[in-house]
């Protein structure tokens, strides 16, 4: 059985930089047209020359003959000026600007300490300009329970920040809760959207210490109850164009996760699209997929969808246990299981 779609893009991907970048942006410039680049690297992309600067670094880094497009991202800080917003427009390569909470996932110590107290007039020239604020939806704050941070989020900074600007494009990245579904599907379309991982769509956080602990099933935000993975599936897999897809695709060297105070990051890239069509034809969805990976997200961003194809095969095929580079090892999401649907490249 073999099923052929749009080329999707990847709306939430890390791809480092150096070494990591070289060994890691094949994948996924192999499987996506495009992906909306995330900024946290050490320092952070906090303005557009940079931004512009990173993305040379990513063209440099693609395999010759594709046509993998990097949307670049800037990393919104305390100390962001509403002209950097009008730089970013007016590049024609920054697509969005991110939202990490200080402290919130791994290199987000240069973060937003106080939204509306210091970034509001980012907030109200973004929506100016049309730009996108993407959302790394957990509060920081370490009396809170882990589990609780995304819905405690929505409750005081989400729905208080729509409320003040309603005009403002959001997009709720990696949603893992019930309580996201609801408040995406809550607002109007067009306005907010959420992407969604396959780690939240096919794990829950039994994942986690199942066997022993599980280093390379640790992400941020952390991995749910099952009502919340249930919910998430019922969420894309219903035909609501809110939802698409971005992997948060986040590589580690591999002694970065199997160590005493490991990495946060799932690096799915290189199996996505395939655990994606594992989520939909489980669900009996499979007519619903290409919206989720190919339309929804351009949609949205007000972009063209992709004109190109790509052919998925029902055929077993084992994921490698690990992927090796010269610096050391890097270990995908579902190593060493089989997986029933291939991207024929």
């Amino acid at each position: 059985m073999e099923l052929t779609i749009t080329q999707p893009d990847d709306w939430h991907l890390h791809l480092r930089d150096s070494d990591l970048l070289h060994a890691v942006v094949p994948h996924s410039a192999s499987t996506f047209k495009r992906a909306i680049v995330m900024p946290n690297l050490k320092p952070p992309v906090t303005t557009t020359a940079a931004a512009i600067t990173y993305r040379e670094s990513i063209m440099k880094a693609l395999p010759s003959g594709t046509s993998f497009d990097p949307l670049m991202t800037l990393y919104l800080t305390d100390k962001t000026q509403p002209d950097e917003i009008k730089l970013a427009r007016e590049s024609g390569v920054v697509y969005a600007v991110k939202l990490y909470p200080a402290g919130a996932t791994t290199n987000s110590q240069d973060g937003v300490t106080d939204l509306f107290g210091k970034c509001l007039p980012v907030l109200e020239e973004m929506v100016k300009q049309n730009m996108p604020l993407l959302v790394h939806g957990e509060v920081t704050d370490p009396s809170i329970d882990v589990f609780d941070r995304e819905k405690i989020f929505i409750e005081t900074v989400l729905q208080p920040l729509i409320q003040r600007l309603p005009q403002l494009k959001v997009v709720m990245e990696h949603i893992t809760t019930m309580d996201a579904v609801n408040f995406v599907e809550s607002c109007k379309e067009g306005s907010v959207g959420a992407t969604v991982t396959p780690q939240h769509l096919l794990l829950n956080r039994n994942a986690l210490f199942q066997g022993g602990l599980q280093p390379h099933n640790y992400c941020l935000p952390v991995l749910k109850r099952e009502i919340h993975r249930e919910a998430i599936v019922k969420a894309v897999t219903s035909g609501s164009k809110k939802f698409f897809l971005g992997t948060d695709s986040a590589p580690h060297e591999r002694t970065r996760k199997e160590t005493s105070c490991g990495c946060a990051g799932i690096y799915s890239a290189p199996v996505a699209l395939s655990l994606y069509a594992k989520v939909f034809d489980e669900a009996g969805a499979l007519d619903k997929l290409e919206a989720f990976t190919s339309f929804n997200g351009p949609d949205f961003y007000g972009l063209p969808r992709n004109s190109s194809k790509i052919t998925l095969k029902k055929s077993p095929w084992k994921v490698p246990d690990v992927f090796s580079f010269s610096f050391g090892e890097i270990v995908p999401m579902f190593a060493g299981e089989t997986l029933q649907w291939q991207p024929l490249n």
